[in-house]
């Protein structure tokens, strides 16, 4: 029986395209590493507390977009090596995303980013090599798509006919919106150039040091407003101070604080962030409901291991706001979670028991979150007299509304996993 809840239902009609969102870019075996006091010094090891496996780069887009509902396909290049495989299978099998416009390439390894948390921030170690040949001969024929998100590049610019970019002109031609957001300049210019390509655009979703740079402003407000000049969507996300929004096309202004959470791994959380604002925007939400989820859906991502694999799906937000609903409201910071996603309560009715909720980022047996589950529910069984095999105590419902009580894939949830021998 299917679960999966589908945000966009009431608005799917006969002929719609078949896709709702296509992405395109390099897909990377990520192994992420969480919970280190420090960085080692020279010549010194450390121990992190917890690791995730899990496909990273454009995968983190594709999955979020996938866990919230919307029918989602990737291009990119895969090897023929286990961490392709790896990648693949967890994209296709797990996620049910369509990759017929992917290939797998032989004698060609999957990029593989090693990346380090510390104290809520992240450090990353990449390799790889130029996929072997052009996004757009890679693709072949683009599918039909309601949208696009892509990553601006000076390099590769939409709207001149270039061989990497080529598929995204022809897309926007057929009709595609183009959500587009951008990356950190190693090189520190920051060209206001890359900013002509907004017009080819419907939407831009930077962070407030990349949309300042570019800009040559000074607060993430002038930055929006300089954006909302090229763009009919200009959304700058500003880290703990929230993001603020405007939405030429509809005449909305929105200003939304982020919500205080504990992040122990911020990897693919603007990607997740992108996503929701996505979803909301092809739903036809007002734009402050859309930010709201956008900013929930990232919230919840950066309090999970593991990358693309910790996206919520919509059974993960109808639990967290089940939990919220069920709090009191004896202070200010409750009454004003409840009233800003007081939204949710038509969509979460809707929410079938079964919907998708996250799986285990891992190419273990089982996750470090599995495993510390079990080891707790162990304890505490022990601490209780209970014995083993007893089962565990029903997991506590957070203090605070807005905190996040982690936790393992619903019964039934897929997981991909390998045996514990077997390396990728």
């Amino acid at each position: 029986m299917d679960q999966t809840f589908d945000p966009l239902a009431s608005l799917r009609r006969a002929g719609d395209p078949e896709v709702d969102v296509f992405v395109q870019g390099t897909v990377f075996l990520d192994i992420i590493f969480t919970g280190l006091a420090a960085m080692p010094k020279s010549g010194t090891e450390v121990w992190a507390d917890g690791m995730g496996s899990c496909p990273g780069g454009i995968a983190n887009l594709g999955v979020a977009a996938a866990r919230l509902g919307l029918n989602t396909s990737i291009g990119a290049a895969f090897g023929d090596d286990d961490y392709g495989e790896f990648c693949w299978r967890s994209l296709e099998e797990q996620e049910g995303i369509d990759l017929s416009r992917s290939r797998r390439y032989p004698h060609w390894h999957t990029p593989v980013t090693v990346s380090v948390s510390v104290h809520g921030d992240r450090r990353m170690i990449t390799h790889g090599h130029a996929a072997p040949e052009s996004a757009t001969d890679m693709i072949g024929a683009v599918p039909r798509a309601r949208s696009v998100l892509l990553d601006l590049d000076a390099e590769r610019p939409l709207g001149q006919g270039h061989p990497e970019r080529e598929w995204a002109d022809v897309a926007a031609a057929g009709g595609a919106l183009l959500f587009a957001d951008v990356g950190w300049d190693p090189t520190g210019v920051w060209s206001p150039l890359l900013l002509t390509q907004l017009e080819e655009c419907h939407a831009f979703m930077p962070n407030s040091v990349e949309a300042m740079a570019y800009t040559r402003t000074d607060s993430a407000h002038d930055a929006l407003y300089a954006l909302a000049d090229l763009v009919p969507l200009a959304v700058v996300t500003n880290g703990r101070e929230g993001a603020v929004a405007i939405d030429s096309g509809t005449g909305e202004e929105a200003v939304v604080p982020a919500l205080r959470v504990e992040a122990i791994d911020p990897t693919g959380a603007g990607d997740v962030f992108d996503a929701g604002m996505l979803v909301g925007t092809l739903a036809g939400w007002p734009l402050l409901d859309r930010m709201n989820f956008a900013t929930l859906c990232s919230s919840l991502a950066v309090q999970e291991f593991g990358g693309s694999l910790a996206a919520p799906g919509w059974g993960d937000i109808a639990d967290w706001w089940h939990r919220v609903r069920r709090q009191p409201t004896s202070n200010a910071a409750a009454r004003s979670v409840q009233r800003r996603f007081s939204f949710l309560d038509d969509l979460v009715a809707d929410v079938p028991c079964g919907a998708v909720r996250r799986a285990a980022a891992t190419i273990a047996k089982l996750s470090d979150a599995q495993v510390a589950k079990l080891s707790d529910a162990q304890a505490a069984s022990d601490a209780a007299g209970q014995g083993a095999g007893a089962p565990a105590a029903a997991e506590p419902l957070p203090a605070d509304p807005e905190q996040h009580v982690p936790r393992t894939p619903a019964a039934g949830a897929p997981v991909t996993t390998l045996p514990l021998n077997e390396t990728p």
